[in-house]
């Protein structure tokens, strides 16, 4: 049966979320987005019903927070609050419609990229986890571990250009935007080290070719479907 970190959200069943959970963590430009379409594509060719969710898709904030972000003006507890926003209203209104109805949720990022960005801007991590205590528990989470060298070359060639906020620039680390970039990346990926050990994230080699990567979680996820007769019998009917 589904959980939450503390205590579920009020008038919420878990008993009766009978879906997977699925989060796909990793920076941005690491790979989540080609992986997660993958991913779900291979699952719906068995029959799996499958729902994507992810940071700023809220009906009810994320085109505030986009234009808020756009001025670089947020201070780290409004945008800690935007997003958290963002993340309870998709879990009422999809994660848990979606599990309600038997589907394969796959979150593309979940908390705790949240809280890692929170951490590094100066939050109390024990704010940060009471923050999410009500977030239900994922069936797994496979972080994507991308080294230093290879996320900036993928970002330059995805992007052209290094994003304010995923460089760090807030932070006043450095005015070159390369060396925050760097440095910002290195400590976002020191905190995920932290949490990975503490919620037992599959860790996934990032640093790979897309067909490597995605081979890696399928084969995780058909371990997960061997152990949930319920999700498995969807794609019998």
């Amino acid at each position: 049966m589904k959980s939450c970190y503390k205590s579920p959200p009020p008038g919420v069943d878990l008993s009766k979320l009978n879906g997977l959970l699925i989060v796909i963590e990793g920076p941005d430009s690491s790979g989540r987005s080609t992986q997660i379409r993958l991913l779900s594509e291979w699952l719906e060719q068995q029959g799996f019903a499958v729902s994507q969710v992810g940071l700023k898709r809220s009906n009810l904030v994320s085109a505030e927070l986009e234009k808020a972000k756009e001025g670089n003006v947020l201070s780290p507890r409004t945008m800690s609050l935007f997003y958290a926003t963002d993340f309870y209203d998709q879990m009422e209104n999809n994660i848990i419609a979606a599990l309600r109805a038997g589907f394969i949720v796959i979150a593309d990022r979940y908390i705790f990229t949240l809280m890692v960005r929170d951490i590094v801007r100066g939050a109390d991590p024990a704010y940060t986890k009471s923050l999410y205590s009500m977030a239900i528990v994922p069936d797994a989470v496979f972080y994507l571990k991308v080294s230093t060298p290879y996320l900036v070359n993928r970002t330059l060639e995805a992007k052209g250009h290094m994003d304010y906020w995923e460089s760090g620039m807030d932070l006043g680390i450095s005015r070159n935007w390369y060396t925050s970039f760097v440095k910002y990346q290195q400590r976002i990926r020191a905190e995920f080290a932290k949490l990975s050990r503490q919620y037992e994230f599959e860790i996934i080699n990032g640093d790979r070719s897309v067909v490597g990567i995605q081979k890696d979680l399928r084969d995780q996820v058909e371990k997960l479907l061997d152990h949930n007769d319920s999700i498995l019998g969807l794609s019998e009917g």
